[in-house]
């Protein structure tokens, strides 16, 4: 007998061992089976500070059933555009079906890339093909690590429990907000990738998907790094800075729409501020406090992102002479600030036109605008927020210190952003501040700019075959085509079974 019990409590200072006698209890019997199936921190009440629980126990041993994927017949080339986490658990996938795919990366292993993004941190030489936003693991590598969705598909749980396959810590399959770390995803990532070379998938990295080939209205082709090669299924899986890749798209005649997003910048504040405002005085004992905010202070949305307790701020540029900002945090969260996306809900209507690629333009104004007013050499503008919200210009930092690497200018940033986005944000600041005490405190320091938030463009595509939508033969997937969460459809017409998509992401929250 099996039942799931929801509902337990345990006090911080409590082991979870505690956990198996309550199941006990309730089943008047031993536990031969127990497992924790969901694990949550309630600090509604700072007084009275627990962790909640949801675990399935019962009084023989269980073991889940094995999955059983049907096998094709047909052996298709497919090609993977993009060995990030959209493209790789695509790969995995096929080959439950037994698909053997090419996966195509124009940037290097996660080893080499390693040395590349580091170099960058610490020189501000960037390589375009191999940095935060490019290689293997694609962009989600150097963040965050968090794995939070506000949707409940049970293939969430899949996602969890791949990445737990693969090396990463086996609480994230229960927590409630589960969070892998930068380093533990490298190590993830390359576990993925020989478990996939071992069972016959192919990685090609330095390898752009440069053109394709049409003819009357299907996929023939493909080139790579310049070379023409064959395909019959190509998965699109680039990721949201492969400009280049939109560009080449658009010009062989893919239907690609403008698609919103948001921007703004890096507000950092004390990890031990965050603590006590969300825990009170006993926060040193409990995990790095988190928050989300969102204000509607103006006629825009405002809302944080993509929040790193115990994290730092990081260059993100994949483009010579513009300055993006990330955050990234490692496993344990024990860095001495906190950061997070603080961003503007950005309109068609702010792009400047009608251009499908007209999104990465604006993009682009806004990255180049922040490189050559903090003074080049990747160089990221700075503010503190009591000087942006007094409009005066900052000359030192106080209590908190900027952790962009490799330096920081003092920039006004009415100087970076349109006045509807820099009004927004004055807007928010201190309505966030009243929800979140110290938010809007005046050392905060705001570093721009934040704006790969998620794709500007969506390459559309059909809502039953996820093909193309004039283009048969190729499948847009991930974050990178517009589908936020980086859902990833495995193509019907590959593997000869209903269609359905799996989500997960490295660094994943639903806007």
């Amino acid at each position: 007998m099996r039942k799931t019990f929801t509902g337990l409590i345990l006090r911080p200072h409590q082991k979870e061992s505690a956990l198996v006698r309550m199941c006990e209890k309730k089943l008047h019997a031993p536990c031969r089976y127990f497992k924790i199936i969901k694990k949550s921190l309630d600090a509604r009440d700072k007084s009275d500070i627990k962790w909640v629980y949801s675990a399935e126990c019962g009084t023989e041993p269980y073991a889940p059933p094995l999955r059983v994927f049907e096998r094709v017949r047909r052996q298709p080339k497919v090609v993977i555009a993009g060995a990030g986490p959209a493209g790789l658990f695509c790969a995995l996938r096929l080959l439950d079906h037994g698909i053997t795919p090419v996966i195509l990366e124009r940037g290097k292993r996660v080893e080499e890339r390693t040395a590349d993004v580091e170099k960058f941190f610490a020189t501000g030489t960037l390589d375009p093909a191999s940095n935060v936003q490019f290689g293997e693991g694609g962009a989600g590598t150097f963040s965050d690590g968090k794995l939070n969705t506000q949707t409940n598909d049970p293939r969430n749980r899949d996602v969890l429990d791949t990445f737990v396959k693969y090396g990463a810590p086996a609480e994230i399959a229960y927590l409630g907000k589960p969070h892998i770390g930068s380093k533990n995803l490298r190590t993830v990532v390359a576990n993925m990738r020989r478990d996939i070379e071992a069972r016959g998938g192919r990685f090609r990295f330095s390898s752009a998907l440069t053109d394709v080939r049409v003819r009357d209205g299907k996929l023939t082709a493909i080139f790579v790094n310049g070379e023409e090669e064959a395909c019959d299924e190509l998965v699109l899986a680039v990721g949201h800075s492969a400009r280049d890749t939109f560009e080449m798209l658009l010009a062989r005649g893919f239907a690609i729409e403008q698609k919103e997003f948001a921007v703004g910048v890096r507000i950092e504040h004390l990890q031990s501020m965050i603590g006590k405002a969300q825990y009170g005085a006993g926060y040193a004992a409990l995990p790095a406090a988190d928050y989300k905010l969102v204000s509607h202070a103006s006629e825009r949305a405002v809302f944080t992102f993509c929040m790193c307790p115990g994290g730092v701020v990081v260059p993100a540029a994949s483009e010579e002479g513009g300055v993006v900002v990330n955050g990234m945090s490692e496993f344990e969260r024990d860095g001495r600030n906190a950061n997070s996306a603080l961003v503007v809900q950005v309109r068609r209507s702010d792009f400047g036109g009608d251009h499908p690629l007209a999104g990465v333009a604006f993009q682009r104004r806004l990255e180049r605008g922040a490189f050559t007013l903090a003074g080049g050499g990747y160089k990221a503008p700075v503010q503190l927020v009591g000087d942006f919200l007094a409009d005066r210009e900052s000359y030192y930092f106080g209590e908190v210190h900027p952790t962009y690497a490799p330096a920081t200018a003092f920039v006004p940033m009415r100087a970076l952003f349109p006045a509807a986005i820099t009004d927004a944000l004055k807007a928010a600041l201190p309505d966030m501040g009243a929800k979140l005490m110290g938010f809007a405190s005046y050392e905060a320091v705001m570093t721009g700019v934040e704006s790969r938030t998620s794709s500007p463009v969506r390459i559309v595509r059909g809502a039953k075959d996820m093909q193309a939508a004039n283009i048969l033969g190729v499948y847009p997937c991930g974050e990178g085509c517009g589908y936020a969460g980086a859902t990833q459809n495995t193509p019907s017409s590959v593997r000869q079974s209903k269609t359905h998509s799996l989500r997960g992401a490295f660094c994943f929250e639903r806007i």
